[in-house]
C-alpha cells in the first residue's frame, strides 16, 4: 500500500469507527449522496407549469412549490442540521434519506395541491443531509487540502442542482411529471442502503442537549464576521439564481414554445456550471479566493443582465444560464471553505448559519420573482435577478474595506480563503 493510500485511510478511520474503503471512495459517494438528494429541490422548477395545469391552480401558486420547499430546507438546515455536531453522521444521513423517501412517494401520489404543497415542505425539511455530508467532508479531508476534497463533493451536489431539471422534464416528457418524485424515492432508499455500509462513523463533537445546541448557533453569528458577510453574500447570489430558474420555464414556454424535452436539453447547458466547484475549490487553496470571489459576483450581474435583454434569444439566454451558474457556484464554494475553517469543532452550526440565510434568501427570491414574472414579464425578473447579484457585490466590497475580517484564532486559514 503506498504512504499516499495509508494517509487517506488514516483520515477516514480517525472521523471515526475504522473502515475497508480509502477516502477517495468515501467523497465519491459522498458526491453522489449529495447530488442526487439535492436534485430533490429542484425537480418542480421545470414542471411548473405542468403542476398547475394538473391541480387547476395559477402560475403564481404553482411557484410557491418552490418557495415551499426552499423555506422547508431552510427550516431543516436551523433545526435538523446542528444535530450534526450531536448524532452520528452516517445513522442521522440514512434516517433523513428515509424521511425524505416516503415524502417523496406521498407527493408523487397527491391527488390535491395543499397536501403537494405540504409534501414539497417536508422534502426540503428532509433533504438536508447534503449539509451534513458536506462538512463532514471537509472534516474527513487533510487540512492543507481542505478546499480539493470540499470542491469533488460540491461538483456532484452541484452536478445535481443543474441535472434536476433537466432529468425532470425528460421524465416528465416520457411518463409524466409525477414519475420523477416516484423515481426520486426509490433513489432515496438505495442511496441510504448504500451510505450505511460505506461512509464511516463520525462521533458527535459535543454532548450538549438540543436547546442548548441550536441555541449555541446564535453566538456563532455574533463572533464569526467572516460567516455573516460570506452567508448574506452568497444569499443574494442564490437569490439571483433562483429569480432566474423559477422563471426560466414560463418563458421558454410562452415566448419560445419549447416542449418539456426542449426544456429539458436547455436546462441540460447549465451543467458546465459544476465545473466550478472542482476550479473554485484549488483556486482557494492556492490564496486567490478573494479575487476570485470578486469575479464570481461580477459575472452574475453580467449574466442576469444578459438575459434580461438577451430574452428573444434561445442563445443568449443559455450563455446566461452558464455564466450564472458558473459564478453562484464558484462564490458558494469558496464560502463554504472559508466557513469550515473557522471552528471544526462547530462545523454542522457554521453550516447551519450559513445554509439557513442562503435558503431564505433564495426562497424569498423565488416568491418576488413568480410574482415579477406574472404581473411584469421575464425581464422584470432578471432585472430583479441582476439587483441581488449587485447586492452581493456591495458584501463583497464591505469585505474588502474590513480587510476580509479578523483571523479567528483556531482557523487554519485567513478569512479571505487564501493561504
Amino acid at each position: 500500500m503506498s504512504t499516499t493510500t495509508a494517509g487517506r485511510r488514516g483520515q477516514a478511520t480517525r472521523a471515526g469507527e475504522p473502515r475497508k474503503y480509502g477516502l477517495d471512495a468515501v467523497i465519491l459517494t459522498m458526491a453522489i449522496a449529495c447530488g442526487l438528494t439535492v436534485a430533490n429541490l429542484y425537480y418542480a422548477q421545470p414542471l411548473l407549469a405542468l403542476i398547475a395545469g394538473t391541480f387547476g391552480v395559477s402560475h403564481g401558486a404553482a411557484a410557491t412549490v418552490v418557495t415551499v420547499t426552499q423555506l422547508g430546507y431552510a427550516a431543516g438546515l436551523a433545526f435538523l442540521v446542528p444535530l450534526g455536531d450531536r448524532l452520528d453522521n452516517r445513522r442521522f444521513s440514512c434516517w433523513a434519506l428515509l424521511a425524505v423517501a416516503v415524502a417523496l412517494a406521498v407527493a408523487a401520489l397527491s391527488p390535491v395541491f395543499p397536501l403537494f404543497l405540504l409534501m414539497s415542505a417536508i422534502i426540503g425539511v428532509t433533504s438536508v443531509t447534503v449539509q451534513v455530508l458536506v462538512p463532514f467532508a471537509a472534516r474527513l479531508a487533510p487540512a492543507g487540502r481542505r478546499g480539493r476534497y470540499v470542491g469533488r463533493v460540491m461538483s456532484g451536489l452541484l452536478l445535481g442542482i443543474l441535472l434536476a431539471r433537466s432529468v425532470a422534464s425528460v421524465a416528465a416528457a416520457t411518463w409524466g411529471w409525477r414519475s420523477i418524485y416516484l423515481i426520486s424515492a426509490v433513489a432515496m432508499l438505495l442511496l441510504a442502503a448504500a451510505l450505511w455500509r460505506i461512509l464511516p462513523s463520525r462521533p458527535p463533537t459535543t454532548s450538549a442537549g438540543y436547546g442548548r445546541l441550536l441555541a449555541s448557533a446564535l453566538p456563532l453569528i455574533r463572533a464569526e464576521p467572516v460567516l455573516r458577510r460570506r452567508a448574506l453574500a452568497q444569499a443574494m447570489m442564490f437569490g439571483a439564481f433562483s429569480c432566474f430558474w423559477t422563471s426560466i420555464a414560463y418563458e421558454l414556454i410562452s415566448a419560445h414554445h419549447l416542449s418539456q424535452l426542449g426544456i429539458a436539453v436547455f436546462a441540460l447547458v447549465g451543467a458546465g456550471g459544476a465545473a466550478a466547484a472542482l476550479i473554485a475549490g484549488r483556486l482557494g487553496d492556492r490564496g486567490l479566493g478573494r479575487p476570485v470571489r470578486g469575479a464570481a459576483i461580477a459575472l452574475a450581474v453580467a449574466a442576469m443582465l444578459l438575459a434580461g435583454a438577451g430574452a428573444g434569444s434561445l442563445i443568449l439566454l443559455a450563455v446566461a444560464a452558464v455564466l450564472l451558474d458558473l459564478a453562484v457556484q464558484a462564490n458558494h464554494v469558496l464560502s463554504q471553505r472559508d466557513i469550515y475553517g473557522l471552528r471544526p469543532d462547530a462545523s454542522a452550526r457554521l453550516n447551519t448559519v450559513y445554509m439557513t440565510t442562503v435558503f431564505l434568501g433564495g426562497a424569498a427570491a423565488s416568491a418576488v420573482s413568480g410574482a415579477l414574472t406574472e404581473a411584469a414579464g421575464w425581464t422584470a425578473a432578471a432585472l430583479f435577478g441582476a439587483a441581488l447579484a449587485a447586492l452581493a457585490g456591495v458584501v463583497y466590497g464591505y469585505d474588502l474595506a474590513r480587510g476580509g475580517g479578523p483571523r479567528p484564532a483556531d482557523s487554519p486559514f485567513p478569512p479571505d480563503g487564501s493561504l
